[in-house]
């Protein structure tokens, strides 16, 4: 099968693929066309996921397409852009029909649910891997960035974070329970839902903001210095996940929701008088520290002791131990 007969057969027909009013051109010619609205600028933003490395070497292919999309999606929900569309340069070791169908299927989904048009890409061979470039709209001056905190915010969170890092001896096979708790973990490692709703949201309320991939202190870290700010998390305020509660013990569930990454939740600062009308829209955000004066990021226990953990997220190119 050649490159345009596996692009023909599995991607431009999907309904991702399709026509969009604000797509003027897309698949089919040397660039794809976008036609943001007048007086919005364009978001991008690019990820790439190797296999052994963000997933695991042999999985289900359905359950990648949508991860790899979701992961780079998240991205436009963290800045506070509208969805607009995708491309995606695919590398596999070889052509297998129902693995391919499989991930097109999967893909294909979460375009849906994110709101995405598949606008071009490429195909070559090699090891597994994947890299996709999202494109999204937001209105000049309101994206959201890292660098705009200030001491006396609020720093929130849009949910319970450490769930995908807990579905992780479940996706690998290092733990054999079964139930809905692991369900619940497992489909927030496969299946990230972006908060495009709470973005949009946090336009010209939140100060600064991003979202949580390579573990909350560690991105945490990203807003303290773009900002110049130091953040403060209590301990004791961040929320806990029932699955997660249910399944490890209470050490653990710290370690993971601190350190684990993955969960693509948005991180955010917020002035106090934002607070009520958010949570009355997202029940979901909680408040887990504040902005203060200083550098860097700091874990508080309930008495104000600094409990900062040594491991503070994935980093690709770390040195091993």
């Amino acid at each position: 099968m050649t490159e345009f007969e596996l692009i023909r057969r599995y991607f431009a027909a999907a309904r991702c693929a399709q026509p969009r009013k604000d797509i003027a051109l897309g698949l089919g010619d040397d660039c794809a066309l976008l036609m943001p609205r007048p007086g919005e600028q364009l978001a991008i933003s690019t990820d790439t996921l190797t296999a052994g490395v963000h997933f695991p070497e042999v999985c289900d292919g359905f359950l990648l397409g949508q991860r790899a999309l979701a992961v780079s999606a998240s991205d436009l929900a963290a800045m506070g852009a509208a969805p607009l569309g995708f491309t995606l340069a695919l590398t596999l070791p070889d052509v297998d029909p129902g693995w391919l169908e499989r991930f097109a299927q999967g893909l294909d989904h979460m375009a849906a649910a994110c709101g995405l048009a598949l606008i071009g890409g490429d195909t070559t061979r090699g090891p597994l891997s994947l890299t996709l470039t999202v494109f999204g709209s937001v209105p000049h001056m309101q994206a959201l960035t890292r660098s705009g905190a200030q001491p006396g915010n609020l720093l929130c969170v849009g949910g319970a974070p450490g769930e995908a890092g807990g579905a992780l001896p479940f996706v690998l096979g290092q733990r054999q329970e079964r139930g809905a708790y692991v369900d619940t973990l497992v489909a927030r490692y496969w299946s990230p839902a972006p908060q495009f709703e709470l973005g949009l949201a946090l336009r010209g309320r939140a100060t600064a903001a991003l979202d949580i991939s390579d573990g909350l202190l560690a991105d945490c870290g990203h807003i303290a210095a773009a900002s110049n700010v130091k953040l403060i998390i209590e301990n004791e305020r961040l929320p806990v996940s029932p699955a997660l509660a249910a399944l490890f013990e209470p050490e653990q569930i710290r370690s993971l929701a601190m350190s684990a990454g993955d969960d693509y939740l948005l991180a955010f600062t917020l002035p106090a008088q934002y607070l009520k009308s958010l949570q009355a829209d997202f029940p979901q955000v909680g408040v887990i520290g504040r902005v203060a004066s200083g550098q860097g990021v700091q874990v508080q226990d309930a008495i104000g002791r600094d409990v900062t953990p040594l491991r503070g997220g994935y980093q690709h190119f770390a040195m091993k131990p």
